[in-house]
C-alpha cells in the first residue's frame, strides 16, 4: 500500500476514494462516534519542466521531495533521462513504483515543451502510468505563492520577441482558480491587464527585462519566481488526488505562439522576395 500522510475528517459512511478507481482506495478509520479518519495515499511522482533554460527536475514519494536542477540548452534533452534515472536512484524508486509522471506543458519554448511532453510520454508508456500535465505559469504561480507573494498571482514568464506570456491564478487556501488563462502579451498589454483586473503580485522571469512597464502597475514583483520541481510536485500532487492524471497519449504541450521559427524553405523564399525588391 501507498504510504499515508494526509488525512480529513468526514462524517461516517461508505469509505471515499480520490483519484481514479485504479488507483488505491483511502483508508478509513473509526474515530469517534459519528465520525471517520479518512486517509488518503501519497502518490509515488515523477515531475519534469524543460519550458524555460533550465531543466527542472523532481520526484516525490513517502510525502517527500526530491528536486535537481540541470542547465538547459542544446544539450538538455540528451542529458535528461540520465538525469532523470539519477535522481530516482537517489529516491530509491524505479519508474515501476511510481503513480504518474507529471510534466509542465507550458506555454514556454516550443523545444524544451516538445521535449517534456516527449519524455513524460515516453517514460510513462513504457512503465505503464498516467500522466498529470500541469501549466507551467500555474507553478510560477504556486512558486510565488510559496514564498510570500499572496494568493492573486500574475505569473509572467519572458517569451522572447518582445512579448511575455501571462495568466492571472487566484488561491482559495485550497486550490487554485485560473482567472486569465494564459495568453501572449506586450508589456503593454499586461500592464494595462493588471490596471483592468488588479492582483497581489506579478511573478516571473518576465519582470526583470519589463521592469520599468510592469513596475508602474504597483503589484508587488517577484522575479526570482520560477517553475521549480517543489512548485511542481505540489500541484501534480493535488492533481493526482482529485483524479486529473490522464493516458499519456492524450498529454500535449500548451502552446499559445503558434510559430516562432521558419523552415528553410520560407527563409528562402523571404531572402529571394527582398532580392527582387518591391513588385
Amino acid at each position: 500500500m501507498a504510504p499515508l500522510s494526509r488525512y480529513a475528517l468526514r462524517p461516517g459512511g461508505p469509505p471515499l476514494r480520490h483519484g481514479p478507481a485504479k488507483l488505491p482506495a483511502c483508508v478509513v478509520v473509526p474515530a469517534w462516534p459519528g465520525f471517520l479518519f479518512v486517509l488518503t495515499p501519497t502518490p509515488a511522482l515523477l515531475a519534469l519542466e524543460t519550458a524555460t533554460d533550465t531543466v527542472h527536475l523532481g520526484v516525490l514519494v513517502n510525502g517527500r521531495p526530491w528536486v535537481r536542477e540541470d542547465a538547459g540548452g542544446a544539450q538538455a534533452s540528451a542529458q535528461l533521462l540520465p538525469a532523470i534515472l539519477s535522481l530516482l536512484a537517489d529516491a530509491g524508486l524505479t519508474l515501476q513504483q511510481l503513480d504518474a509522471i507529471a510534466f509542465g506543458r507550458g506555454p514556454g519554448a516550443f523545444t524544451g515543451l516538445r521535449t517534456a511532453c516527449a519524455v513524460a510520454q515516453g517514460l510513462a508508456f513504457g512503465a505503464g502510468k498516467p500522466v498529470v500535465p500541469v501549466d507551467t505559469l500555474l507553478i510560477v504561480a504556486e512558486a510565488a505563492r510559496r514564498d510570500g507573494g499572496g494568493d492573486d498571482v500574475w505569473a509572467a514568464q519572458d517569451a522572447r520577441m518582445n512579448e511575455i506570456y501571462a495568466a492571472r491564478y487566484r488561491w482559495d487556501g485550497h486550490a487554485w482558480h485560473t482567472l486569465q488563462a494564459p495568453a501572449l502579451y506586450s508589456a503593454a498589454a499586461l500592464a494595462q491587464a493588471v490596471a483592468d483586473h488588479g492582483g497581489d503580485c506579478l511573478a516571473g522571469s518576465a519582470v526583470e527585462p519589463h521592469r520599468e512597464a510592469l513596475a508602474a502597475t504597483g503589484l508587488r514583483l517577484q522575479p526570482a519566481a520560477r517553475p521549480d520541481a517543489a512548485a511542481l510536485l505540489q500541484l501534480a500532487q493535488a492533481a493526482w488526488q482529485r483524479g486529473e492524471a490522464v493516458d499519456a497519449a492524450l498529454a500535449l504541450p500548451l502552446y499559445i505562439r503558434d510559430k516562432v521559427a521558419q523552415t528553410t524553405a520560407e527563409r528562402e523564399a523571404l531572402a529571394q522576395a527582398a532580392a527582387r525588391g518591391p513588385a
